[in-house]
């Protein structure tokens, strides 16, 4: 494991030195904060805290689930293909370090990015206890939730950076993947026909998610998100040892 905690600091350090990687937490925390209160002529619980109505955590979830579908493939998508594309990929393959430490290490080390964004959000929650009273309980199986949900992401991100040298492409790729499963088979739910709906139910990440979002720990997504993860993580590693036979 050595060797993967090693490839996982020097992809959490090039986070860090990338443009882009400050440009997604910037914006990533700035919608969040549009979440803390509504305007004064719009009142709605879309919000956190509303005048007149129980401060909650839940709309902030809903929306950071929708957001990542964009800013995940963003923070992912120069993993493999930078190494295409400048040729580190050759020394790499020639290290002594197998495909899934490499596979591993490039996903831990995102991850890591991924929960320093996560922690950001909460000053929103400090905010609520000083105005309002949350539900900690809520707030711990959200953020729970958060965590599942962004292993999954992330591990299709690094498996659409496998695909290509280029990585507008791999976000590209990325961004559908997970707009399909989060965004569009949400949508399909209610008007599609059976059997369709009832399969875009099963798929559907938002069908795992929004039990969390409630405060309710829920086997089932624990299973789908850490399956998931699990699947775009094996079938990088596949695409990676294709590489060696090119």
């Amino acid at each position: 494991m050595g060797k993967t905690f090693a490839i996982a600091r020097r992809e959490l350090g090039a986070t860090f030195f990338s443009p882009v990687g400050y440009v997604v937490a910037a914006l990533f925390l700035c919608v969040c904060m549009i979440k803390l209160v509504p305007p004064p002529w719009y009142v709605d619980e879309w919000f956190i805290l509303v005048p007149g109505h129980e401060a909650s955590l839940r709309p902030l979830f809903d929306l950071m689930a929708l957001a990542m579908v964009f800013a995940v493939p963003l923070l992912t998508m120069r993993l493999m293909s930078e190494e295409f594309r400048s040729g580190t990929i050759e020394t790499l393959m020639t290290a002594p370090v197998t495909d899934t430490q490499v596979i591993l290490g490039k996903f831990l080390g995102v991850m890591a990015f991924y929960l320093m964004l996560l922690g950001g959000t909460l000053i929103l929650l400090v905010l609520m206890m000083a105005y309002g009273e949350p539900d900690f309980g809520v707030a711990a199986m959200g953020y729970l939730g958060m965590v599942l949900l962004g292993a999954a992401f992330v591990a299709v991100g690094v498996f659409a950076s496998t695909l290509t040298q280029h990585q507008l492409l791999a976000a590209v790729v990325g961004i559908l993947i997970l707009g399909i499963f989060g965004v569009v088979m949400p949508f399909l739910i209610p008007g599609a026909p059976v059997p369709l709906n009832y399969l875009a139910e099963k798929l559907s990440v938002m069908t795992y998610f929004k039990d969390f979002s409630k405060g309710i720990f829920d086997s089932r997504g624990l299973a789908f998100f850490l399956s998931a993860a699990g699947l775009f993580l094996f079938l990088s590693v596949k695409t990676l040892e294709s590489r060696r036979w090119r």
